[in-house]
C-alpha cells in the first residue's frame, strides 16, 4: 500500500487514541455538559471576547448541571470545563476532515488501491455513527438528570474502540506480508475469546465510569471488607444489577480483569512451552505484558480514588490492550 495512505491510516489511528485521552479527562473532569448547543460549523469558533463567553455561560445556565449541581459556578470556572469539550469536538471535527480531505486527493490522484475501497467505505460509516452518538449521549445528560447516560457513554467509546481497531486491521492486511504457518485452530479460538472478554471488560470500564462507581469501595481484593459483599442483587428486576447497580458492575470489572490476567497468563505459559508456536510468541508476551500493567494500574486508580491522570492511562491502556489482541487474531489467522 502507497505509503501516504499508510501515513494518512496511521495518523487517523493516533488522533482517534488522542481523542480517547481527552474524552476521558472531559468525563473526569465534568465538562461534557458544558457546550449545550450542537453546531457542526459555526460550533468551531470558540467565544472570542468577555460577551461571546457571557452568552454561552448563559446558555449553560439553562440546563440542569448548573441549576442543580454547578449553580455557585463562575464565568472563570466555566472557561475551564469549556475547555475540554471544546477540544474534544475540534479533535472529532479534526478527525472527519483528516478523513475526507485526504480521501479525496488520493481518489483523484488514483492512489488508493481498488480492494481497500470497501474498507475505507466502513471507516466513514464508524466515524459518522461516532460522532451521532457522541451528540446523543451529550443530549442524555441534557434533560432532567444532569449525567449522561452510561449506555451511550459505553457506546460512543465502543464505537471510538471499533473505529481505531478496524483501521488497524486494515493496516494490517494491506501491509505485512502474509506468511503461511501451521494452523491452530485451537489457539486461534482460544485468542478470539480473549479479545471478545477485553471488549465485555471495556463496556464493563464504561459502565463503571458513566455510574462513578470507581469512586466507591476503593479497598482491594476486598468490598465493603467482603470477597462477595452485600447489596449485589439489591435492585428489582435481578438483570438490572448486572447494569445499574454501581457496586455490582465494579465488582464484574474487578474479577473480568482478574479473568484476563489468568487466561492471558496461561496462553503465555503455554506458547513458551511450544516451539511449534514460536512466530506468536512476540504478540502473546506483548499483550500479557500489556494487561499486568493494565491490571496494576486499575487496581492503583480505585486505590488512590480515581485521579484523572491514571483512569485516563486506564483507558487508553484498554484500547492498546485490545489492539493487541486484534494482533495476535491477525497472526494466528495467517496461514
Amino acid at each position: 500500500m502507497n505509503k501516504y495512505i499508510n501515513i494518512w491510516l496511521f495518523s487517523a489511528c493516533i488522533l482517534i487514541i488522542t481523542m480517547v485521552v481527552i474524552g476521558g479527562i472531559t468525563r473526569l473532569t465534568h465538562s461534557g455538559l458544558s457546550m449545550v448547543q450542537w453546531k457542526p460549523v459555526s460550533g468551531s469558533i470558540p467565544p472570542l471576547n468577555e460577551t461571546d463567553w457571557q452568552v454561552e455561560f448563559d446558555h449553560y445556565k439553562q440546563y440542569p448541571e448548573y441549576k442543580l449541581i454547578n449553580n455557585k459556578m463562575t464565568l472563570d470556572e466555566f472557561k475551564s470545563i469549556f475547555f475540554w469539550e471544546y477540544i474534544h469536538r475540534m479533535i472529532g471535527r479534526f478527525l472527519g476532515l483528516l478523513f475526507v480531505i485526504p480521501f479525496c486527493i488520493f481518489y483523484y490522484k488514483k492512489m488508493i488501491p481498488d480492494k481497500l475501497y470497501p474498507n475505507l467505505f466502513i471507516m466513514f460509516g464508524l466515524g459518522f455513527l461516532q460522532g451521532l452518538m457522541g451528540w446523543y449521549m451529550v443530549k442524555s445528560g441534557l434533560a432532567d438528570n444532569p449525567h449522561v447516560s452510561h449506555y451511550r457513554l459505553a457506546a460512543h467509546f465502543l464505537l471510538a474502540v471499533a473505529l481505531v481497531g478496524y483501521i488497524f486491521w486494515t493496516i494490517l492486511d494491506f501491509n505485512y506480508k502474509k506468511i503461511k504457518f501451521p494452523v491452530n485452530s485451537g489457539l486461534l479460538k482460544y485468542s478470539i475469546i480473549i479479545s471478545v472478554i477485553i471488549v465485555l471488560q471495556m463496556i464493563y470500564g464504561a459502565f463503571t465510569a458513566g455510574l462513578k462507581a470507581g469512586f466507591a469501595w476503593n479497598t482491594f481484593p476486598l468490598m465493603n471488607g467482603l470477597w462477595i459483599p452485600d447489596g449485589l442483587f439489591s435492585l428489582n428486576p435481578v438483570w438490572k444489577n448486572l447494569v445499574e447497580n454501581n457496586m455490582t458492575v465494579q465488582f464484574i470489572h474487578r474479577y473480568v480483569g482478574i479473568l484476563i490476567l489468568t487466561i492471558v497468563s496461561g496462553l503465555l505459559l503455554k506458547v513458551r512451552k511450544q516451539p511449534e508456536n514460536y512466530h506468536i510468541k512476540k504478540p502473546v508476551t506483548r499483550l500479557a505484558i500489556i494487561v499486568w500493567i493494565q491490571v496494576i494500574l486499575g487496581i492503583s486508580t480505585l486505590l488512590m480514588f480515581t485521579p484523572v491522570w491514571m483512569a485516563v492511562v486506564h483507558q487508553v491502556l484498554a484500547v492498546l490492550l485490545f489492539l493487541s489482541s486484534l494482533h495476535l487474531i491477525w497472526t494466528l489467522k495467517q496461514n
